[in-house]
């Protein structure tokens, strides 16, 4: 095999240890930074000098190079390239390292010093979550030019900061404008080159205009936007983020799939966003037969305005130079200039920022770039060996080699593995180009002609759609992600294993093993779960979803319907588990009680699904709660009552009767919670008693009624507040408690558990074991966990396994298991 078949890796040791040392730097003080530069070139210049002995003693010998010679002076050159690195990236990055720590800002904010401040913001302000039910916080990259500490002198200067601010008005600014804030200053949690964190509670003050390309930007943004507002919600919430990385109208539950399938990057501004649209305007200048000049000064104008859409913020920047450069490789067809070139942009990236080295997006962005370069190409080329078609070749072999490449670092970052992102990202090739180039054409289009705008998102959103479900039935593959060790430990045993195997690829039965195991993943895992889905459970009674610290509850009605009982802390959870649950229609939704943990995800029951009625508490408080779910249902002119004791609401099989608050409740511990309403549900000759997070007071009351029932969602996530008499009237088979996993409340009260264990009754916990749903087994109750997975709050759906009969009293219960099962009242005690 010639030489130029293997690609040329002379800079990469150098890119490599540029990019390490900085990495580490980053970690260090400027001191310690500095003794690793100086360390690492003492070591160079060592093994430099034994190389050029070796060099000088085999020229005196023979004039010609043994083998055994060329290896060893092979192996030292690429020692010297990569501490050549090291030299560099330490060196540099400790510099700044150092300058960060010792200017005046880091003293202020060592003392949180009360401060104003100018700035020049220098990417989108990031919308964060805050505490459950708190406002969202906004995290704004930017550079600090003045700082004036209360009651001393003001400074001038340049440093980076984050901002975090509180002011709903952080959405509408706009990377390069200037604005003042009035703050506090506290330190920053080191790892990058930022000096301190400005916490903002106010709206900045902006100060000018941003320049002519941010506002071009913006105007074309919100021109896409509108050309979207017709399109369904999924599509056309996802179309700005494909093209522009915009994601504010994307849908949470279709973020959540593209994450637990791997395709998250296609919502971020990345490399292959410019190869598509590069790869577009040099296919149409070739077709149009422009000329080689002219079409690569086309190409420098489309990548121009190209960045000047998606806004030019360091990111895009930098996903434009490996974007450029991926293109350039694959269509002049030379990997060893690529390689080298790759390398080169890694160099000067990391030595003109250090803080690239440390960011998630920058590693991913190279490590798929390299992928392409590196494996794609031997890919490629194995599948046309095999009669696979050229352009079905190029589509298999560059996602799959992108995605293994990135493998490392997602697993570091999430501590799973996704077992279904290569084949979801296969599926999800054919529709990413047309919908990113029909995408910038709505953009473009809006000013100038809106109707057309229009009609080119209408077209784009259908191979958006095709992405949706990509993400949708991906998510809910059977074992779609495995758990891995987190952090560097990881990453790095992750990469390891992945290079044996493609080491181990070389021998003809390991790739023929690889080849069944990919095709199996690919037509067994996604398209199986388009006909036949294995949650919920036949027989399903009861589900109850784990939407973390809070409650949502799920009756069935019929197929496709079911009566929703609290709605979760966030719209993603309780709408992914009425998604697995096929639930189209909700006839009911009852809200317990206003807090947050059971309103907050109203907007996710509402999601793409009818609801006919919405019956509330009749105690207004807390108010916000209250009036979130007002607005929800206003918006779909859903009508809401208020509860009383005693009413009953039947539907289909279901019959659901509210028991309590018998009166209004004041003056308790926490009177929402002591007005939750308290339900009894009969489905099909089985009785649950859904308490909501009724305490002793409110349980008290419910003593002289008959409470017995079958099945118990335990009161407030298993707290300590409950009445042990109560507890022992109810005497429920089953207890199901619904909770947040490490929560700080203490839930649930080990206590309360015991208690209920000690009654008799199986309980089980969303926290441990994830969805939970009571099913109907020829008259007995039994009970199938969906299970959780480490990593994510939502795991993705394993198939449940059989559920058998089991005698009550006589086996020991392991909260841990799939399923369980327990004894009705039909084969149980008298009741």
């Amino acid at each position: 095999m010639s030489a130029d078949a293997y690609p040329d890796l002379r800079l990469a040791g150098v890119a490599t240890g540029t990019w390490l040392a900085a990495l580490a730097a980053l970690h260090l003080s400027g001191r310690a930074g500095a003794a690793v530069a100086v360390a690492a070139g003492l070591v160079a210049v060592a093994v430099a000098a034994g190389l050029v002995a070796v060099v000088v003693a085999v020229g005196r010998r023979s004039g010609r190079m043994p083998a055994g010679a060329v290896g060893a002076v092979s192996g030292r050159t690429a020692v010297v390239a990569v501490l050549v690195g090291v030299v560099a990236g330490a060196g540099v990055t400790a510099c700044r390292v150092a300058l960060r720590d010792a200017g005046p800002v880091a003293a202020l904010a060592r003392e949180g010093a009360t401060v104003a401040a100018a700035l020049v913001v220098t990417d989108d302000p990031r919308p964060t979550p805050g505490a459950v039910g708190g406002p969202t916080r906004y995290a704004v990259a930017a550079d600090l030019t003045r700082l004036s500490p209360t009651g001393r002198p003001a400074l001038r200067l340049s440093t980076r900061v984050l901002v975090l601010g509180g002011d709903p008005s952080w959405r509408g600014v706009l990377p390069g404008q200037r604005v003042e804030v009035d703050g506090r200053i506290v330190a920053a949690r080191g790892g990058d080159l930022r000096s301190a964190v400005l916490s903002v509670p106010g709206a900045p003050r902006l100060i000018g205009r941003a320049s002519w390309a941010q506002r071009s930007a913006g105007r074309l943004r919100a021109g896409l936007q509108r050309a979207c507002a017709p399109l369904p919600p999924e599509p056309g919430g996802l179309l700005p983020g494909l093209v522009v990385g915009d994601t504010t109208r994307l849908e949470p539950a279709v973020a959540d799939d593209f994450r637990t399938t791997g395709m998250t990057h296609l919502l971020a501004v990345s490399g292959s966003n410019v190869a598509i649209v590069l790869g577009f305007v040099l296919g149409l200048a070739r077709w149009c037969r422009a000329g080689p000049r002219l079409a690569a000064a086309i190409s420098v104008v489309a990548l121009v305005g190209f960045v000047i859409l998606v806004r030019p913020s360091p990111s895009v920047l930098r996903a434009a130079a490996l974007g450029a450069l991926v293109l350039v490789a694959l269509a002049s067809g030379r990997p060893r200039a690529a390689v080298p070139g790759l390398a080169a942009v890694v160099i000067v990236l990391v030595l003109v920022d250090p803080q690239l080295a440390g960011e998630p997006g920058f590693a991913l962005s190279v490590l798929a770039t390299a992928g392409i370069l590196l494996l794609a190409p031997g890919w490629r080329d194995g599948l046309r060996r095999h009669r696979v078609p050229a352009g079905l070749a190029e589509a298999i072999a560059v996602p799959a080699a992108a995605q293994l490449a990135c493998a490392p670092v997602i697993a570091a970052l999430s501590g799973t593995i996704g077992l279904v992102a290569v084949p979801a990202n296969l599926l999800a090739v054919p529709a990413v180009a047309p919908a990113t180039v029909l995408g910038v054409a709505a953009a473009l289009l809006s000013p100038v002609w809106p109707a057309g705008a229009e009609l080119a998102a209408w077209l784009a959103a259908w191979p958006a759609r095709w992405l949706v479900l990509v993400g949708r039935y991906g998510a809910q593959a059977p074992a779609g992600t495995a758990p891995w060790p987190t952090g560097a430990v990881g990453g790095v045993l992750l990469a390891g294993v992945l290079v044996a195997l493609l080491v181990a690829a070389r021998h003809p039965l390991v790739r023929r093993l690889a080849a069944v195991v990919t095709i199996a993943t690919v037509v067994g895992t996604l398209p199986v779960r388009l006909v036949a889905s294995g949650w919920p459970p036949p027989g399903w009674l009861l589900v109850m979803c784990d939407v973390g610290q809070g409650d949502a509850v799920v009756l069935p009605v019929t197929p496709g319907q079911a009566v929703v009982v609290d709605a979760g802390p966030d719209p993603p959870s309780v709408d992914a588990c009425l998604r697995r649950l096929g639930v189209r229609h909700v006839p009911l939704l009852v809200i317990s009680h206003f807090h947050v943990d059971h309103v907050g995800g109203v907007e996710g029951v509402f999601r793409d699904r009818s609801v006919g009625a919405v019956v509330t508490t009749a105690h207004p408080e807390p108010a916000l709660g209250r009036r979130q779910v007002l607005a929800a249902a206003t918006a779909r002119q859903t009508p809401v009552r208020q509860a009383t004791a005693g009413e009953v609401y039947p539907a289909g099989g279901l019959r659901l009767t509210v028991v309590g608050p018998g009166r209004p409740l004041v003056n308790t511990r926490s009177d929402p919670n002591n007005n939750s309403l308290v339900l009894r549900a009969t489905v099909r000759g089985h009785s649950v008693l859904l308490a909501g997070d009724a305490e002793e007071d409110e349980q008290q009351g419910l003593l002289g009624d008959p409470v017995r029932v079958d099945v118990l969602k335990v009161a407030h996530h298993g707290s300590a507040f409950q009445d042990p008499r109560f507890l022992d009237e109810v005497d429920p088979s089953v207890a199901l408690v619904s909770v947040g996993a490490g929560n700080a409340y203490g839930h649930p009260n080990p206590a309360v558990l015991h208690r209920l264990a000690r009654g008799g009754a199986r309980v089980l916990r969303t926290d441990v074991s994830g969805d939970l749903a009571v099913v109907d087994t020829d008259g007995r109750l039994a009970v199938a966990a969906r299970g959780r997975q480490p990593g994510r709050r939502r795991a993705a759906l394993p198939a449940p396994p059989p559920v058998a009969p089991a005698v009550r009293r006589r086996r020991s219960w392991d909260d841990g298991c799939r399923a369980s099962t327990v004894v009705s009242r039909r084969t149980s005690r008298p009741r």
